[in-house]
């Protein structure tokens, strides 16, 4: 059995659990809200070297008033998938539209909710800047906010803009949030994966080998979990554009640690570059953030909860219980929707 270490380890722990969740119960007096597929141009991801796609779909989930009220326009927020997924598993998972409906029946603002995908050939793209994976941070952050105020009745202001991610999409929340608090104005992270630097971890001959034997991505689609998330935080934290044909470095080579393969992952780890964005932290109107008590990854969250508390950062956090994905659907009709309601604007004032 093929053991590994470091991102892989990080991700193990939700490999298989990103199926069944808790589903709030319906209520007979939401209105219904109006889900739509459409394909969103990455400008930010053209040439990249996987070859993954330019112009992927993304969820449009609106409003029950979107159709009939011509006129008003809406905050939006966005909803980051997690590892292994797209942007049509996590819709199952968080069960939406029914716990938007859910949300706005007890009460919360009517928004726009929009659900973009980053899977990518080995699953998954870290919401992360490489030229091998393309740059899904600014495709995120730039390439669909753009569309959205383009295409649909927004605030296209900052303060009328939410960004929420689980697992993967929690460290993309984090990374994304940190790094453009000008784009966003309330922030909310999910059971965030891959917060810390992590070692390589002993040498595995036979994970080695197994890496080194994957040439397409249909080599990549039979490996282990583990493996596979390997080579995905690969693609996006050391890419060599020099290296074909996956173009990226992984950190043991021939039973060796690449200390520099290393230090480029851990220059990717939010707790190690959070102390460089506690200004932008500050803008946000409101950050929040949770985990489950029975989750893998809530040492890492409550270590970033702790630094924010450092610096002053006002934020809430709660460890509830569940496991990684036991109360997802749960949480985004009852806790994240009425947060982005209480924290977005959608007024004359909105900047």
């Amino acid at each position: 059995m093929l053991k590994w270490t470091g991102i892989g380890l990080c991700l193990a722990g939700m490999a298989w659990a990103q199926v069944k969740t808790e589903v709030p119960p319906v209520i007979p007096t939401a209105k219904p809200a109006t889900v739509e597929r459409v394909k969103i141009h990455g400008a930010s991801l053209v040439g990249n070297l996987e070859g993954n796609e330019v112009d992927r779909e993304a969820l449009v989930i609106l409003p029950p008033g979107y159709a009939t009220e011509k006129n008003k326009r809406y905050p939006v927020l966005y909803a980051l998938h997690g590892y292994s997924i797209g942007a049509d598993q996590w819709s199952k998972e968080i069960h939406v539209p029914q716990t938007v409906e859910g949300a706005f029946a007890q009460g919360a603002q009517e928004m726009i909710v929009v659900l973009p995908d980053s899977k990518t050939v080995h699953n998954g793209s870290m919401y992360s800047s490489s030229v091998t994976t393309g740059d899904f941070e600014n495709y995120v952050a730039h390439d669909v906010v753009a569309y959205m105020d383009a295409h649909y009745r927004t605030f296209p202001v900052r303060s009328s803009r939410g960004l929420v991610g689980h697992s993967m999409g929690g460290y993309g929340a984090s990374r994304i949030g940190m790094k453009h608090s000008d784009v966003f104005g309330s922030l909310y992270i999910m059971s965030p994966c891959c917060l810390a630097a992590r070692g390589a971890g002993p040498a595995n001959p036979e994970m080695e080998k197994a890496l080194a034997a994957v040439k397409t991505p249909a080599d990549s689609a039979k490996l282990p979990f583990g493996l596979r998330a390997q080579l995905a935080s690969a693609a996006a934290w050391s890419p060599n554009p020099k290296n074909p044909p996956l173009y990226l470095d992984l950190p043991t080579r021939n039973g060796v640690t690449d200390a520099e393969v290393l230090a480029k992952w851990a220059a990717n780890a939010p707790l190690a570059f959070v102390d460089q964005y506690a200004a932008n932290l500050r803008q946000y109107r409101a950050i929040a953030m949770d985990v489950g008590d029975q989750d893998g990854l809530k040492a890492g969250a409550t270590k970033l909860h702790e630094t924010l508390d450092q610096y002053g950062i006002v934020h809430a956090f709660e460890i509830y219980s569940g496991t990684h994905t036991s109360a997802v659907a749960v949480r985004f009709q009852n806790f994240v929707m009425p947060f982005f309601s209480k924290n977005l604007c959608s007024g004359k004032n909105c900047k």
